[in-house]
This record gives C-alpha cells, sequence and structure tokens, in this order.
C-alpha cells in the first residue's frame, strides 16, 4: 500500500488497496476491497463500496456481497456522495457533493456527476458525459459518449406505474445515443431512445423515441427542426 493522506475518523475495510497519492477527508468510510487508482481525492462524509440495503417488498432480486467498488486514477468523490458496491468509475471522473451511484453501474471517463445526481443500478454512462445537478437517471439506461443532461431532468423506466405483477417483465430504462441532449426539466417515459445527437427542450415530455439529430419541444415532445450543423457532436 503506498501513503496516502487520511482525514480524522476514516473507517477503512478489509483488501481496500490505494493507488500512489490518494486523499481521504473527514468521516470517510470504505467498505472492503475497494480498489482506487492514482491521484484519487475523496471528500468529506462520502461512502465507497456500500452494499445495498433491499426493501422488504422490493422487486429486485437479493443478492449478497456484490464485488467491490473500482474508482479509476483521477477521480474527485465529493462531500457526502455514495457509491455503491460494484460500481466501476473510470479514470477523471467528477462526482460533485451528494450524489449516489448504485450498484452495478459503469461510467466512462471525464464524465461528469453533478451534485445530487442520483444514478440508479444497472446503468452504464459513457465518456465525458454531463449530468448537471439533481437529475435522475433511472435503473436500466445506457447513456452513450458526450450525452448532456441538464438539471431536474427526470428519466423513468416503469409504465405500469408500481401496478399489476405484469410490470416485472418489462422495466427499460432509457437509452441516449452519442451526444444526445436534455434540456432542464424534461421528462423521457421508460424505454424510450434518444438517437445521436438527438435533443429533447426544456420542459419536453417525451412520449416517443427520438430521431437521430433531431430537436423536439413539447408535452408530449413533437419534432420541429434538425438540430443545426454546428451543434452537432461531429462539428465540436
Amino acid at each position: 500500500m503506498q501513503p496516502i493522506q487520511v482525514g480524522q475518523n476514516v473507517v477503512i475495510g478489509e483488501n481496500v488497496t490505494f493507488g500512489e497519492n490518494v486523499s481521504l477527508g473527514n468521516n470517510v468510510i470504505i467498505y472492503d476491497g475497494v480498489h482506487f487508482g492514482n491521484g484519487v481525492m475523496v471528500q468529506d462524509n462520502a461512502i465507497i463500496g456500500k452494499q445495498p440495503a433491499r426493501a422488504k417488498n422490493s422487486i429486485l432480486p437479493e443478492v449478497k456481497n456484490l464485488p467491490p467498488a473500482k474508482i479509476g486514477s483521477g477521480c474527485t468523490i465529493g462531500t457526502s456522495s455514495i457509491i455503491y458496491a460494484n460500481a466501476e468509475l473510470g479514470e477523471d471522473v467528477f462526482v460533485a457533493d451528494l450524489a449516489t451511484i448504485r450498484e452495478r453501474v459503469t461510467i466512462g471517463e471525464k464524465t461528469i456527476v453533478g451534485r445530487g445526481v442520483a444514478v440508479e443500478n444497472d446503468c452504464k454512462i459513457g465518456v465525458k458525459c454531463k449530468l448537471e445537478t439533481n437529475s435522475y437517471i433511472t435503473a436500466y439506461s445506457e447513456l452513450g459518449n458526450y450525452v448532456f443532461v441538464a438539471p431536474y431532468v427526470v428519466t423513468t423506466n416503469d409504465n405500469y406505474l408500481a401496478r399489476s405483477s405484469e410490470r416485472y417483465d418489462h422495466f427499460k430504462g432509457v437509452t441516449i445515443h452519442d451526444g444526445g441532449r436534455i434540456g432542464a426539466n424534461a421528462t423521457i417515459l421508460p424505454g424510450k431512445t434518444i438517437e445521436k445527437d438527438g435533443t429533447v427542450a426544456a420542459g419536453s415530455v417525451v412520449t416517443k423515441d427520438v430521431e437521430a439529430e433531431m430537436l423536439v419541444i413539447g408535452s408530449p415532445a413533437k419534432p420541429v427542426r434538425k438540430v443545426p450543423e454546428t451543434q452537432l457532436l461531429k462539428n465540436q
């Protein structure tokens, strides 16, 4: 184990491995087996590698002792954020204060997870994405690379609104392909796909798939025009 900087009241479980130049703030809790790359900064009160607790009436299967979390080199983990077991962060991921990253989530390098963001279980987030303050990424979602999600965006995965056993076989999160962008306070309904460079205006409700390079607006969201050439990912 390389020397690390450790604050007060830090709890480190068994078989935790650290790269070089790792900094742990005060009151940090690190569960068994977590792996840290080089140059990771964990700020006060963060919790890394937490095993998920399951409600008695949860529809999720009970899983015991998930594999440890992995934190890539250069990551920053903000104050009071929680990263669950079996989550994996690529290099230079920035997790802001009060964010939650659930189990079986992967996040690509240089992605920003903003303050208060929740990324639920079984999600895949690409590289250089930006998930802004208090956005919500529902379970079983997949985001490509360079995806932008504005503040207070809500994604959903249950068309049955928690009624009837039929829903158990139909949970599906959202899919946002490379360069997809969603404006503030938009809502994306379960299973919908936003194709490459598809763009959702602020406050819209997406009830149908969004075509590539198309801007949709309204409730329900409807296509209005192509995204300008200067805004396309290939021209950045």
